[in-house]
């Protein structure tokens, strides 16, 4: 930093010289001259005139000098600069001083250049797989939404503003669909409709009012990666109903990688009961373990079932067996899918000596009211999307019918 100091002087020296020698050869002359020397790459002069005055012509060019001290920091203001915006935007080190040096070390324009910066380098890296991510949970007494915002590795995942953006876009998703939606049930939110949404973000990185696309362009443009809204989930109770949630891997509160959510619906009684709640939580951490697929038996597609018996038939069918015995195989086998897939007939993964309906029967009691599952929904971090290192990494999404 000493030599960078000493150089400078050493320039300013030169300068100062070079510019005491032009006046006193040219201070009788009235002509105009154009002249212009260059500093670091920055051009200054033009047309001076050389007055008759060589004081004059000698106070003209020290002003250009004054303006280049100003206009270009010392080495320490420069890495102080560096410093705060970096800090501002969590931009690359290097992408930040180009965007200090081409706005002339102004460091809100810089800001707004490395925000334009971004958002081209975003669309750069839309075609990119971003399989990774967060699910962003918000909800209420009776309406619960998830979001979906996916990235390409799990590093991004773990940042804070990442995750202040997921946090953000559930919490104004479930404002947006508090009006909505009057009837229990689960529908999804229409991605053009989350991208639309209006945001007020407070966060010293991403702040201001946009829109949901906006801010999420922002935020690819900051992590250097491709980040996507992809969907989200709205579930409403009824007015008796109670909503219960779950979440997986969860890195704080709101967040995580697997959600389970379910209604608890209460035939004339209060829905504020404290066993309602605890068996809520305890059913939704049980969807997002057991991964059912249906509500019901009665709620089991005749297609799903037909797919399935035949699978089964071919598989009983090797064992040499013919006639009833086979289609006792068969039947059993089927009972046991009905198991596995059918939330009610599901083994309590608290107490397996028990079901989900025993269970629904048993907090029945409990609350002295009856009690059933109105809707449930089980989603997970980039189920369905073809990643690199698989090609089969699909899973559906389980809800009630």
């Amino acid at each position: 930093m000493a030599f960078c100091r000493a150089a400078k002087r050493s320039l300013g020296f030169v300068i100062s010289n070079r510019l005491l020698n032009n006046a006193c050869r040219h201070g009788f002359s009235s002509s105009t001259t154009t002249r212009a020397f260059v500093v670091k790459g920055v051009q200054y002069g033009g047309s001076v005139p050389y007055t008759q005055d060589a004081n004059s012509a000698l106070s003209s060019r020290l002003s250009l000098l004054r303006r280049f001290s100003v206009e270009t920091p010392a080495v320490s203001d420069q890495m102080s600069l560096i410093k705060q915006l970096r800090e501002r935007t969590s931009a690359p080190i290097k992408d930040v001083k180009a965007a200090l040096i081409d706005c002339n070390w102004n460091i809100e324009a810089a800001q707004t250049e490395l925000r334009k910066r971004g958002k081209v380098l975003a669309l750069k890296k839309s075609s990119r797989t971003a399989a990774e991510g967060l699910l962003a949970l918000a909800q209420n007494e009776t309406k619960a939404v998830v979001i979906e915002l996916n990235c390409e590795t799990d590093f991004v995942a773990r940042n804070e503003i990442f995750q202040y953006l997921a946090l953000s876009l559930a919490r104004q998703a479930l404002l947006s669909e508090s009006s909505s939606h009057n009837v229990s049930g689960t529908f999804p939110v229409g991605l053009a409709q989350l991208e639309r949404m209006k945001l007020n973000l407070e966060h010293p990185k991403i702040s201001g009012e946009t829109t949901a696309l906006n801010a999420v362009t922002e935020v690819a443009g900051i992590m250097g990666e491709n980040i996507k809204l992809r969907r989200g989930f709205l579930m409403s109770a009824s007015s008796s109903g109670v909503i219960s949630t779950y979440l997986h891997t969860s890195p704080q509160p709101g967040l995580g990688r697997i959600a389970g959510i379910l209604s608890l619906e209460v035939e004339g009684g209060s829905s504020q009961s404290d066993a309602l709640q605890r068996v809520g939580s305890e059913v939704a951490m049980h969807i997002v373990a057991a991964k059912p697929l249906f509500l019901t038996k009665e709620l089991v597609s005749s297609e799903a079932l037909e797919n399935e018996r035949e699978i089964l038939q071919t598989q009983a069918e090797t064992s040499g067996k013919s006639g009833m015995a086979l289609e006792k195989m068969v039947e059993g086998r089927l009972r046991k899918y009905m198991e596995e897939v059918v939330l009610m007939e599901q083994k309590f993964i608290v107490d397996d000596s028990i079901n989900i309906k025993t269970l629904l029967d048993n907090l029945s009691k409990e609350v002295g009211s009856p009690v059933k599952i109105g809707n449930f929904l089980r989603v997970g971090v980039g189920e369905g999307i073809e990643r690199l290192d698989t090609s089969d990494s699909s899973e559906p999404v389980a809800q009630a019918a």
